[in-house]
């Protein structure tokens, strides 16, 4: 059904389609940049060139300390949570299952919040506090649900772990929601960060997210076969040689990590890693050996229209982008599930 060429030709699709919305990124906006120009800017800073002589000074200043910043943080946002979204939902066999499944994005919500309701500034590192203290806590989190899980089943079933990051996703909600409650001032500084927004964050944040997403897209990459395995069940997966427990351990702290460090620069996102998963698997089949890259591509330029729609739906104003992807994300999520229906009917 899936054929090999078909699969092979997603990818300049895909690549063709990150492209576009990077430009369309850059060069819309308050500010009109033409693409031309956008593209002259790039080249220049990159190779050291001379700028084109209908180029403003300006326009240069906003391509390269503004809005190329965003549009590179918005693309590793969205391909981190589909990367790992895609690997949770094939280590679970839960076609519902996204980076949220486990808790580590309440974990790394709860240590944003705390960050600002007690408006914490840790020595040396400063204005870095709040992803740090984000990033700690989604893997303290991972390893509270995976201690958690092993204490009640040693081999930790696929349901065992989904139960547990339940059950610490509504205990850390419910923390949230008390720190809320408590807050005074810092009320629309919590709300708007759980909301999610890659807004006012330079290039430092593009920083902090690269290392990890390099880190744990690689190990990711690396596992493409295991999840394929894995993907049939626990079972068969023994039967073909897969040391399941290491191999789920090693998934699951990957994906954790990308969910983690992408939550703590940009927020809370949701549906980019529901939806853009299944989106790859309905066009271009479940081998994660082309369902993990071709994700994210299809989830950085995903993410990177989806701030663009958040900056000039209602300009000057923005838009939350977790309030654009949920109101993207949730249509095309439910027309999914109607599809699967219809077809198993």
């Amino acid at each position: 059904m899936f054929s090999k060429t078909r699969r092979i030709a997603a990818y300049p699709l895909l690549v063709i389609a990150l492209v576009w919305a990077v430009l369309m990124g850059i060069s819309i906006g308050t500010v009109h940049i033409p693409i031309l120009s956008v593209v002259n800017i790039i080249w220049s800073n990159i190779f050291q060139t001379p700028l084109a002589a209908h180029v403003a000074d300006m326009h240069e200043n906003i391509v390269m300390n503004i809005r190329l910043p965003r549009v590179v943080l918005s693309g590793l946002v969205g391909a981190s949570l589909a990367i790992a979204g895609a690997a949770f939902q094939g280590l679970l066999r839960n076609p519902l299952a996204d980076p949220y499944t486990i808790g580590v994005s309440s974990g790394a919500s709860v240590g944003a919040v705390l960050t600002l309701f007690f408006n914490l500034s840790l020595p040396f590192i400063g204005l870095y506090t709040l992803p740090v203290v984000s990033i700690m806590a989604s893997f303290i989190t991972i390893f509270l649900v995976l201690f958690f899980a092993r204490q009640v089943d040693r081999t930790m079933r696929v349901e065992t772990i989904i139960l547990t990051g339940v059950i610490f996703s509504s205990f850390l909600g419910a923390m949230i929601s008390l720190m809320i409650a408590l807050t005074g001032e810092e009320l629309r500084q919590i709300i708007g960060w759980l909301l999610g927004s890659v807004a006012m964050r330079g290039w430092e944040y593009v920083g902090i997210i690269l290392p990890f997403f390099i880190i744990g897209t690689v190990i990711l990459l690396l596992h493409a076969k295991e999840l394929n395995a894995m993907s049939f069940g626990e079972d068969q997966a023994k039967h073909l040689g897969v040391n399941v427990e290491r191999k789920k351990l090693n998934v699951l702290i990957a994906g954790s990590l990308l969910t983690g460090a992408a939550v703590a620069v940009s927020g809370t996102i949701g549906f980019v890693g529901l939806v853009i998963p299944h989106f790859i698997r309905i066009l271009w089949g479940p081998d994660h050996k082309h369902l993990l890259p071709l994700s994210i591509l299809a989830g950085a330029a995903f993410l990177i229209l989806a701030d663009l729609v958040s900056r000039i739906i209602i300009a000057p104003a923005v838009l939350p982008i977790g309030v654009i992807t949920a109101l993207i994300g949730a249509p095309i999520f439910a027309l999914i599930l109607m599809r699967r229906r219809f077809e198993r009917s």
